[in-house]
């Protein structure tokens, strides 16, 4: 319904008709870039499926790997060397996806007195083993979580997205439409009174003359 608090002017008509294009412009943005976030998504879901399979592998090699060390080292000696191994630290960073800042993470190996050197040379290879698996495994959890926190930013930016654009494609724009009409409506109606109230002027005028011309020529007799 058109807000009868408008005024039926032509510079309004011009002003709601901008706005609706703006809108309408404003409303394609938004289809695009719902729809660039979308496959952002898809392609996130697809990467992150085949991480999760190989991290289930991973961690099943990784506990096989410790099993393996701990018979042929001991329990005692995998823990000695595991507490000579740095600790690792995970930094977080943003970066922008279509406006969306989404989790870029690192991670930083603090100096550990047993190096990947020493390692090589001085620790068993079973032990060896199961810290390279280990290693392995933590870099890949750090990117599913990446990628997990990356998918529920993308997913809530869509659904933003889409209620924005559901606003201004359903409210909106109807609503602006609506007024124009209104307005075009009024103005039409104005313009039917003045050309009636024109007309009815103009015959009077003419009547008035025809009666004058009348007057005079009765006194011309």
């Amino acid at each position: 319904m058109a807000d009868l608090n408008i005024k039926p002017t032509r510079i309004e008509l011009i002003q709601i008709r901008k706005r609706i294009k703006l809108a309408q412009r404003g409303y394609e943005l938004l289809k695009m870039k719902r729809s660039a976030l979308i496959m952002e998504f898809l392609k996130m879901a697809k990467d992150l499926r085949g991480m999760r399979e190989n991290l289930r592998n991973e961690v099943a090699n990784a506990l096989e790997k410790m099993g393996i060390a701990e018979v042929r080292e001991g329990r005692m000696k995998v823990e000695s060397y595991g507490f000579m191994s740095g600790t690792a630290e995970v930094s977080l960073k943003a970066r922008n996806v279509m406006g969306v800042r989404i989790p870029d993470l690192g991670i930083m190996m603090e100096k550990a007195v047993l190096t990947e050197r020493f390692r090589a040379i001085s620790v068993p290879a079973s032990i060896n083993d199961a810290i390279n698996t280990y290693e392995k495994l933590f870099r890949s959890l750090v990117e599913v979580v990446e990628k997990e926190k990356s998918m529920r930013r993308l997913l809530l930016e869509i659904d933003k997205t889409k209620r924005r654009s559901n606003a201004i494609e359903f409210v909106m724009i109807p609503k602006l439409k609506s007024q124009s009409q209104y307005i075009r409506m009024r103005l039409d109606e104005l313009e039917r009174d003045t050309f009636t109230t024109l007309k009815f002027v103009k015959k009077k005028m003419i009547s008035q003359e025809e009666d004058v011309d009348k007057e005079g020529t009765i006194q011309a007799v």
